[in-house]
């Protein structure tokens, strides 16, 4: 009775989604077992496509669209083979066609992706491992371990601001993977390996971790969470280099 007292007095959990995502950074495991009590998930992913949308948008301003559809069109052997006046024509036609769809995935995809993980990693570790916790949680997880993709899209942003927009590749704008430092004539597989290889992408593999830890402690140790996540890192890293490898 003392102790149903006592929990009943205890207030309500009051949530700052803004502090969440602060706190993501500078406390992981005292936040996360905070977003476990209580998830949310529409701040931080709202806030990822509102930045990723700035980046876009500062980057076709700055540096357009058509110098980086003529690079990849560059790359195509059928394209290379077309008349001078088709290819512009084609790279006319894909310009246009990439300024529209590039803003569309900004708002559809970190919403997709918050829903694709957190339907993989539930499944992983609450019918496969035995967590007990509910698919919203889940998604609490992933949307705030995605934080340091925000983060890599704000100091895009600054990147786009002091560099010359000609040098700019979207691709590779941060730094932060091992495919960033190969030259142009790499092979492309390894290229896409390599970009598997991020620091960015790394850090949010360790917030996974800690955040289905704090989710399902008794059942997921931090190393055993760490462990599936990376396989399934391992197994779209190699399946992407298959990919490539198999087109190109």
């Amino acid at each position: 009775m003392a102790t149903t007292a006592v929990s009943a007095s205890e207030p309500p959990e009051r949530v700052n989604p803004f502090g969440r995502i602060v706190g993501v950074i500078f406390s992981p495991k005292e936040t996360f077992e905070s977003i476990v009590r209580k998830p949310t998930w529409l701040v931080p992913t709202i806030l990822l496509c509102v930045v990723e949308l700035c980046l876009v948008g500062i980057y076709g301003h700055r540096a357009g669209w058509r110098g980086l559809v003529q690079k990849q069109l560059s790359n195509n052997s059928q394209f290379q083979e077309l008349p001078a006046a088709d290819q512009e024509s084609r790279i006319e036609v894909a310009t246009r066609i990439a300024s529209k769809v590039v803003y569309a995935e900004m708002i559809i995809f970190p919403f997709l992706a918050v829903l694709f993980f957190a339907g993989i990693l539930w499944v992983i570790f609450n019918l496969l491992v035995g967590g007990k916790f509910n698919f919203v949680t889940s998604m609490g997880i992933v949307s705030h371990a995605l934080v340091p993709t925000i983060i890599a899209s704000l100091l895009g942003i600054v990147i786009l601001f002091v560099k010359d927009p000609s040098t700019v590749d979207l691709q590779h704008l941060v730094a932060s993977n091992a495919g960033a430092f190969l030259s142009n004539d790499a092979s492309k597989a390894l290229t896409a390996f390599l970009r598997f290889v991020d620091i960015f992408l790394f850090w949010e593999m360790i917030l996974l971790a800690i955040g289905f830890h704090a989710a399902a402690p008794k059942k997921v140790s931090f190393a055993a969470a760490f462990a599936w996540i990376f396989a399934l890192w391992l197994v779209a890293a190699l399946a992407t280099t298959g990919l490539v490898a198999a087109f190109t």
